[in-house]
């Protein structure tokens, strides 16, 4: 077996260093996204910690060499727990002036800045709208270590044996970028060099090419004057257990299978395509071996629809879509409140509104997650805080939409869908039991009930064509019990009143909030969804510096845990960092009375951890000198 942690031999000085952040930035069509996600899994496979965070253009061709049209991908790897991609850059890999000035501000003084210096010309300089190679700037060359290389052309002459034109030869340059920063970073090249011939091994040429311009640019690093040094970052110490490296998207398509499993229910993925939604689909149709049945629809009121039919039907029925297709299903979704049935609608957020942000990360939907819906029709939602854990809250969404017979949403966002982490592999033995259970005729021969309730206001879940069990379904308001239509106000009233009981039940059987640090004292930041990773590390800074500052973040969204109210009671501020303009402020402010400090950015970009510290530090610090005084 090869050792995929070991990277080849170097005759230079290895640094031992116990974090790298990098970002790899380039035109839309140079590799940029492919050269992340390999240098990503291979330093998963060498036992770092892993956070990433890719960056695509919005618009699907963007103009090449336009500030619109730059793709990034942003990876830290660690030797110890990390929980975001970081925030300011250890080195910086630009193909082109466009790549180099919309990123140049976020690599860190002294940073290493490399650059392929064949795509700096005249006619690059004009599509990045820079008067000169901004590579000459003297605050460059005095704030940076600027490292200049000939990259397509020593990409050509590394690959000229091989036969390609010169526009093949020059879409091998990614790998020859990647060798320079595997060599720079002591990554090993084989699981890459197994991934090409993987890829490629039905067209030989492009395969040795490729595997010829990543040792060429292995080979550079180890040659060149250069670099004086290299880097090594050690294994972290993890969680003893089987690890894999998985995106958001990817884990929340998992979560979906595993609770199809263990409830014994095949899978109905009814969907449209929309960014950053769309992989979930792609990664389901892979498992059809598992029950799984995919359906793109012809737009989005079809595919919600057709879930609608599955959950009739006694089938895991599940749609997605992002906010604009989210605003289009909202009728559907208030019918499926009314049936009270079974589903789960994955809402990945993205920048709006309207088509917005459509490739950039936000928070701003969960209003429309809460309310969303013409009429009083409350649905449990459900947010996950790390690409992982959308795993476990995807099995969590469909416990809690068969135990009470209810659509639930959960709330992702581009940020988690895109990113990735090393995940532990769950045992499936160690996930929730969901018992599915359908009603059959009564041997005494009672009326079936189709809105008859249990302990947790569930109705029973009939499947049609069962004997003596018809009943109507559709979305005129129900008679209690009967499920006849009614119009009679005070049915209305009861039940409008008892879908709202039973959704507000579900506080009963979900956790308590934890809390990280102490359940009282100064400050308390309260975060949810994506944000997790750079509130948490912003506390754990914060109170390495002595301030009396606390964590709660909400994977909950509605109902809230229980014990909500009396924690944010027992601090004098409340933080509430969120990528909205105060969405879940409003809500608690609203609900318990406390009076919650925004902290919001709005920029289709996550926080950075430096932000969130400078923010919870100030509010530390008025608090504890208004105290003195």
């Amino acid at each position: 077996m090869i050792d995929t942690s070991t990277p080849p031999a170097t005759s230079k000085t290895v640094e031992t260093v116990s974090g790298i952040t990098v970002r790899l930035c380039g035109d839309s069509g140079d590799g940029m996204q492919l050269l992340g996600t390999q240098l990503t899994n291979t330093s998963a496979l060498a036992g770092n910690d892993v956070a990433t965070f890719p960056d695509f253009p919005a618009e699907i061709r963007a103009p090449r060499g336009t500030r619109a049209g730059v793709s990034g991908f942003q990876v830290q790897f660690a030797s110890q727990e990390i929980f975001t991609p970081g925030d300011t850059l250890d080195a910086l890999v630009v193909m082109n002036p466009a790549a180099m000035v919309t990123n140049i501000g976020d690599l860190r003084k002294g940073g290493i800045l490399i650059a392929n210096e064949d795509g700096f010309n005249e006619k690059e300089y004009k599509l990045a709208k820079v008067e000169s190679n901004p590579l000459d700037a003297d605050v460059i060359e005095q704030s940076y270590r600027v490292v200049r290389v000939s990259m397509t052309k020593m990409t050509r002459d590394a690959v000229s044996e091989f036969g390609l034109s010169t526009k093949f030869a020059d879409r091998c340059k990614n790998f020859f970028a990647m060798g320079l920063v595997y060599w720079l970073f002591g990554r090993s090249l084989d699981p890459t060099l197994r991934f090409i011939e993987d890829k490629f091994s039905k067209k030989p040429d492009i395969m040795n090419a490729n595997m010829a311009a990543l040792r060429a640019g292995w080979a550079y690093g180890e040659t060149t004057e250069v670099f004086g040094e290299s880097y090594q970052v050690a294994a972290a110490k993890l969680e003893p257990g089987t690890y894999r490296n998985i995106m958001g998207n990817q884990a929340l398509a998992w979560g979906l299978i595993a609770a199809s499993q263990v409830s014994g229910k095949d899978l109905f993925y009814g969907t449209y395509p929309i960014t950053p939604a769309s992989d979930i689909l792609h990664e389901l149709t892979k498992y059809k071996n598992f029950g799984v049945r995919t359906f793109q629809a012809e737009d989005e009121i079809a595919a919600v629809c057709a879930t609608i039919g599955a959950a009739f039907g006694g089938t895991m029925a599940v749609t997605a879509s992002s906010g604009p297709g989210i605003a289009l299903k909202g009728e559907a979704m208030g019918l499926g409140v009314m049936l009270e049935l079974p589903m789960i609608i994955v809402n990945v957020q993205r920048g709006g509104p309207s088509t917005g942000l459509p490739t950039k990360t936000e928070q701003s939907d969960l209003l429309q997650a809460m309310f969303g819906r013409n009429g009083e029709a409350p649905m449990p939602i459900l947010a996950p805080r790390s690409p992982g854990d959308c795993f476990a809250m995807a099995v969590e969404a469909w416990r809690i939409a068969t135990e009470c017979m209810v659509p639930v949403m959960l709330l992702s966002d581009g940020y988690i869908a895109n990113g990735s982490e090393p995940w532990k592999i769950p045992d499936m033995k160690d996930l929730p039991e969901i018992k599915c259970s359908h009603p059959a005729a009564s041997d005494s021969g009672e009326t079936f009930l189709p809105y008859g309730r249990n302990e947790n206001l569930a109705r029973p879940w009939a499947i049609p064509g069962t004997p003596e069990l018809m009943h109507r379904v559709g979305g005129l308001e129900k008679e209690d019990g009967t499920g006849n239509v009614s119009y009679d106000p005070d049915n209305h009233q009861h039940m409008v009143d008892t879908r709202a009981a039973k959704v507000a039940k579900i506080a009963e059987r979900i956790p308590e909030q934890d809390v990280f640090g102490a359940t009282s004292g100064d400050v308390l930041v309260v975060s949810w969804g994506g944000t997790y990773g750079a509130c948490l590390t912003a506390v754990a800074k914060c109170r390495d510096a002595g301030h009396d500052v606390s964590h709660a973040h909400i994977r909950y969204m509605n109902p809230l845990p229980s014990n909500i109210g009396t924690l944010l009671r027992s601090f004098r501020t409340v933080l509430v960092p969120e990528l909205n303009a105060g969405q879940l402020r409003m809500l608690l402010r609203a609900e318990y009375l406390v009076d919650c400090v925004g902290i919001n950015k709005v920029q289709g970009k996550p926080f950075a951890v430096t932000e969130l510290v400078d923010a919870i530090t100030h509010h530390a610090t008025t608090l504890r000198q208004t105290k003195a005084g």
